[in-house]
């Protein structure tokens, strides 16, 4: 189609026009005179351009009148008139980028270029300057500018802090490739897109020229975090180009950069039918130019296929069927994108051709749609009139998408509801009215969503469409019509619940709640439509009664965001594991319902009873800080909660699936806290620093943070389980007289202090997702009340000197968990000098067994040793896992014990601090036995299992008294034979 045509001024525009110039003029004035005459000389079509632009943009209006040379210079150049020259976008930066020393005006001035661009596109596209074409090449050639300078700018500052990282290969310096995805790759960028880039660079090896070398994948891994902030974080100036980093390898949970050979693996082995469709539009936008050239021929055979891919179809109606129950979900009908008939519809047709034969024809491996089409058409594909229909309507679409977001600077594709924007958008769109515009509209996707069918829509769907509404179909009396008790109770009975009547009564209480009562319409209609899917799928359970029962309190809660009842209803695998979690552990059922969030972990099974690894967790959780703006604390604290509850959930799905042994759940369980951890101590070390300064070290030099947060207990041992606290203790090596170096000073005492407090602050506050987890530091120097945090020569000496035998039992099983690298050798040898002295053995075997005296006779259930014989296994007592004679405690005792009284000899006993190694290094050692030693730990590993179901359960670690028989014996005749009492 061709440009919209210039319409008259509307009249609801005008109070709009006149508003903006008297903000522009007062910014003038403000500016000096001789701008108002700068301004004044401007010629009546140039004056009659800036009314249009601004009656249609907030944005333009914001930005002119902040910076209202902006626009006198953009005039003055010619840039308002005329098109850019080829390469004149990145001279134009370049020039300015010249002086630039730092990275905050590196931000500054590239966010200010950016916004300058900005106001210049969008004025040209407003005025009918520039074609479709030019606005979405000049958009495309700003992201790569800004994308491909600020990476070649960090890229020299982090080779002079790292050095220039060498390929191991190769020997030759190695540099980043950037790919622009999605629009951005295709040249076809819109006003207010955000840019889809993968990070890759092209081999392993090391940085050389510093004195600390990084990995290469290290230091890009640190780079392109660099980059995503400086082009991403929101400043007084705004952003240059949110970036989004999901379509890389394994998504959001994947590394953020990835050698070629890696990369080429993933989607060789790995990669799916949605990722050859992005990668259709894969470009090189920034770094080595002719690496990316490399990258992406080896990865064109996984794009491409060499015969007729005829699955595709099959690949793009999935996805399109994906993208279909969102929109439902949504309620985006009206986004000119992804609703019928919107722009995704037009790409998914020119892509089809692409997968199918592109292998073949490589006249169709093209990025721009455009090109495409054109293609099509001359190569016989597709006939001439309806690529001519799909061209204009595509056209007109986008044309569509820039006015919406010329409007506020917003990524939307959603169509306004309030009037003054309705009138903006068939004004830019050259109507005379929005009922005008919105007739086009209309017919444009109704042409253009029966092409698609034609090409892409599977010719069962009217079939499948009508057997999938009768999912469910014969709860719906029963939910729908008034209820008629006996007959529900029958109905119910008969399908598989054992008491029809308690699920009778369970489906009322949910229709007379308050929160359903007062649903609107959209959401009853949800409702409505689910309850029958989730009865249909719970008679499906082996426990339906128990899986309905956890399940009904969730579906209360979520009622009045029925986005969730959408959720479930269109992903019946969501609602299958779902009722299987909740039927399993009241815990996750809880848990769910408090954090109704989490019901979109459910989508992805792979994910779900996947857990990742230690390194994953630890860049996920910082990829997702990163994102957040460094002042938004509340947003920080609300991520770090999401994270920890959605892995949580990871872990109780895989362990209650069986994909998750009971040591690996312990273990991701403590690499989650340690990753939270880490994110913490950087929060509130960033917060404290910010307000009072630097403090030095105990040798003057300046702390980076010279702090370490030990782990004790369960933590420490790697053995948390479903909602265990932290035992910690805080240790630092800072100068505690000298003072902070900044604005509101305080000695070094106070400062760790407050570091301390931020610490648990930041851990245990109530936010709307919860805490992240209970803190226990009653296991530091003198307990509850000594000192928050200890200077490590502090902690040593109170160690050497006060320490009680308890004490350094507790401190066998202490390790760091995050801080100071230095600072943990230093802890390390002073824990293995306290740990590893000699000892009165007999003594310590008295304090030993008086310690654990009182705790049984405190925790247990009250049965003593001597009646152990008599009492302890008879099935009406009761067994405390943790407490009562033979369980946890004894072992976790008799280790500590062997730990203190033999590691002066054995020091290898301290390399760990989980029990089942300890117990390793008793045996090699040649203090224990094999037998004895698989004895504790089988018997260790089976109370922890029971332990962990009992959490699952919501119930205490207690069992009932017929069981662990042996175990217990077991351990306690190892007791006996260590002379513990």
């Amino acid at each position: 189609m061709s440009l919209p045509s210039l319409v008259a001024m509307p009249t609801p525009l005008l109070p709009l026009v006149r508003r903006a110039e008297e903000m522009f003029l007062s910014a003038l004035r403000d500016l000096s005179e001789q701008a108002l005459e700068r301004f004044d000389a401007w010629p009546a079509e140039r004056r009659e351009a800036f009314g249009r632009v601004c009656a249609a943009s907030n944005f333009v209006i914001e930005q002119v009148s902040r910076d209202p040379e902006m626009l006198l210079g953009l005039a003055e150049a010619g840039l308002l008139e005329r098109s850019l020259n080829l390469g004149e976008m990145r001279s134009l930066l370049d020039g300015e980028l010249a002086d630039c020393d730092d990275e905050p005006r590196l931000q500054r001035t590239l966010r200010r270029f950016r916004n300058r661009q900005q106001v210049r596109i969008i004025w040209r596209d407003l005025t009918r300057q520039a074609g479709l074409a030019e606005t979405c090449g000049d958009l495309s050639d700003l992201a790569d500018t800004c994308v491909d300078l600020a990476y070649q700018w960090l890229y020299a500052r982090h080779c002079e802090q790292h050095g220039v990282p060498i390929g191991a290969r190769s020997g030759k310096p190695q540099h980043m490739v950037i790919l622009g995805m999605g629009k951005l790759g295709g040249h076809e960028l819109n006003l207010s897109s955000d840019i889809d880039l993968i990070f890759g660079y092209p081999e392993s090896g090391e940085t050389q020229g510093e004195k600390r070398s990084l990995d290469n994948h290290q230091f890009f891994l640190r780079l392109g975090q660099r980059l995503i902030k400086v082009l991403d974080a929101p400043t007084v100036d705004g952003f240059v180009f949110r970036v989004d980093m999901r379509l890389r390898p394994y998504g959001s949970s994947g590394a953020l950069v990835l050698s070629f050979n890696a990369l080429e693996q993933y989607y060789q082995t790995q990669g799916r039918d949605w990722e050859r469709y992005a990668m259709i539009k894969a470009r090189v936008i920034g770094g080595d130019q002719k690496a990316g050239r490399e990258l992406l021929n080896m990865l064109r055979p996984f794009v491409y296929r060499r015969y007729l891919d005829f699955s595709a179809i099959e690949a793009l109606r999935g996805m399109k069927q994906l993208i279909q129950q969102e929109v439902r979900r949504k309620g985006m009908a009206d986004n000119i994108k992804l609703g019928a008939g919107g722009i995704r519809e037009v790409e998914f047709i020119g892509q089809a051709f692409q997968l199918i034969h592109g292998g073949r024809d490589l006249s169709l491996q093209l990025r721009s749609l455009a090109q495409l089409l054109t293609t099509l058409d001359g190569q016989g594909y597709l006939p001439s009139t309806v690529v001519k229909e799909l061209r204009e309507g595509y056209e007109f679409l986008r044309y569509t998408e820039h006015a919406l977001q010329a409007i506020d600077d917003r990524q939307t594709q959603m169509l306004p509801d309030n009037p003054i924007d309705r009138v903006r958008v068939a004004f830019m769109l050259g109507f005379d009215s929005w009922d005008e515009f919105h007739a086009r509209l209309l017919f444009w996707r109704e042409r253009i969503d029966w092409h698609f069918r034609q090409v892409i829509a599977d010719p069962d769907e009217d079939e499948l469409s009508e057997g999938e509404e009768l999912v469910g179909g014969e709860w719906l009396p029963l939910w729908e019509q008034d209820w008629d008790e006996e007959f529900a109770c029958r109905q119910l009975t008969e399908a598989g619940f054992r008491d029809g009547h308690a699920a009778c009564r369970g489906l009322a209480a949910l229709r007379s709640a308050s929160q359903v009562r007062t649903m609107q319409r959209l959401g009853r209609e949800r409702l409505d439509a689910f309850v029958p899917r989730l009865l249909a799928q719970a008679v499906e359970q082996e426990d339906p009664d128990l899986a309905l029962e956890r399940v009904l309190p969730l579906i209360e809660a979520v009622a009045r965001r029925s986005a969730y009842l959408v959720l479930l209803t269109e992903n019946p695998g969501a609602l299958q594991r779902l009722l299987e979690l909740c039927a399993a552990s009241p815990w996750i059922a809880e848990q769910i319902a408090r954090f109704p969030l989490l019901l979109d972990e459910l989508l992805n099974a792979g994910r779900l009873f996947k857990p990742p690894q230690a390194p994953e967790l630890a860049a996920e959780l910082n990829e997702r800080l990163a994102r957040i703006p460094e002042d938004d604390l509340e947003q920080q604290m609300e991520a770090l909660r999401h994270f920890k509850l959605a892995h949580r959930l990871r872990v109780a799905a895989s362990e209650i699936a069986g994909t998750l042994p009971l040591m690996k759940v312990s273990d991701y369980l403590t690499w989650l806290a340690e990753a939270i951890l880490k994110e913490v101590l950087a929060l509130a070390w960033r917060h404290t620093v910010a307000r009072h300064g630097q403090p030095k070290r105990s040798d003057g030099s300046p702390c980076d943070p010279a702090f370490i947060i030990l782990g004790y207990g369960k933590v420490g041992g790697i053995e948390l389980g479903h909602g265990s606290d932290l035992d910690l203790v805080f240790i630092h090596d800072g100068d505690s007289n000298a003072e902070t170096d900044g604005a509101k000073p305080i000695d070094g005492a106070q400062f760790f202090t407050r570091l301390g407090q931020r610490i648990i602050h930041l851990l245990t506050t109530q936010t709307t997702s919860g805490q992240l987890y209970e803190v226990d530091m009653r296991l530091r120097p003198s307990g509850a009340s000594g000192l928050l945090v200890s200077s490590l020569s502090a902690f040593e000496r109170y160690q050497a000197q006060e320490a009680w035998t308890w004490e350094h039992q507790a401190l066998v099983r202490a390790r760091v968990l995050v801080g100071c690298p230095q600072l943990t050798e230093d802890f390390e040898r002073v824990r293995a000098e306290v740990l590893g002295r000699q000892r009165d053995v007999e003594a310590l075997r008295q304090e030993v067994s008086e310690m654990r005296a009182k705790m049984r006779d405190n925790l247990g259930t009250r049965i003593t040793q001597a009646g152990m014989a008599d009492k302890a296994f008879e099935a009406e007592v009761d067994f405390n896992l943790k407490h009562d004679a033979g369980g946890i405690v004894d072992i976790e005792f008799m280790v500590q014990y062997a730990a203190l009284a033999w590691s002066h000899q054995h020091p290898q006993l301290l390399r760990y601090t989980d029990n089942i190694r300890i117990l390793d290094g008793l045996e090699q050692a040649g203090l224990m036995t094999g037998d004895e030693v698989r004895l504790l730990q089988d018997a260790y590993k089976a109370y922890r299992a029971a332990a962990h179901r009992q959490s699952l359960q919501k119930l205490p670690e207690v069992v009932s008294g017929d069981r662990f028989h042996d175990e217990r014996r077991a351990v306690m005749r190892i007791w006996r034979e260590l002379g513990l009492r």
